[in-house]
């Protein structure tokens, strides 16, 4: 499948599936289950920075504008996207990258996907809570709020990938 159509593709599915389904789901505590930064860590490794920034935002904005948000998602996924080459910077293999190659948990390894992603998803998810809460006296329940909606948001990532992605030799 064309690059360009595959990832128009996800771009769609997880922007649709983000405002229609996950959403709507209320948890209670403050949960949130936000999949919407894995499309910008699956973009491929070559992407300038200026792409990848100008993807998140196009993102950001499709899912506040049918969220009605006023730009937190936007905010907090531009954030994501400009910490992930810093962070893939930080964890990178010691041949470097390939550029050939999604970088998804298949063809980076557990390891890798569980250091870069779960770093990234921390700063995403304390990012976006600091700014819809917006108030330094509310510190825990921020983190409260982080603590809580990562491992899912995680974990439902992780499963997406076994679902929908590829491995490199298929």
């Amino acid at each position: 499948m064309n690059t360009f159509l595959k990832f128009g593709v996800r771009f769609i599915f997880v922007v649709l599936i983000q405002v229609l389904v996950l959403n709507q789901i209320e948890f209670g505590f403050g949960i949130q289950l936000m999949i919407y930064p894995l499309f910008i860590l699956l973009l491929p490794v070559e992407l300038g920075i200026f792409p990848l920034l100008g993807l998140a935002f196009l993102m950001g904005m499709s899912i506040d504008a049918m969220s009605n948000t006023y730009g937190l998602h936007t905010s907090a996924l531009l954030t994501f996207a400009y910490a992930r080459p810093l962070v893939f910077k930080l964890f990178a293999p010691r041949d470097g990258y390939d550029t050939h190659l999604e970088t998804n948990i298949f063809n980076m390894g557990n390891m890798w996907f569980l250091k870069t992603f779960g770093i990234l998803i921390i700063i995403h998810h304390f990012w976006f809570f600091l700014m819809e809460i917006f108030k330094l006296n509310e510190l825990l329940f921020i983190f409260q709020k982080v603590i809580l909606s990562v491992p899912i948001s995680f974990l439902v990532c992780i499963l997406l990938q076994y679902l929908f992605v590829k491995k490199s030799g298929e």
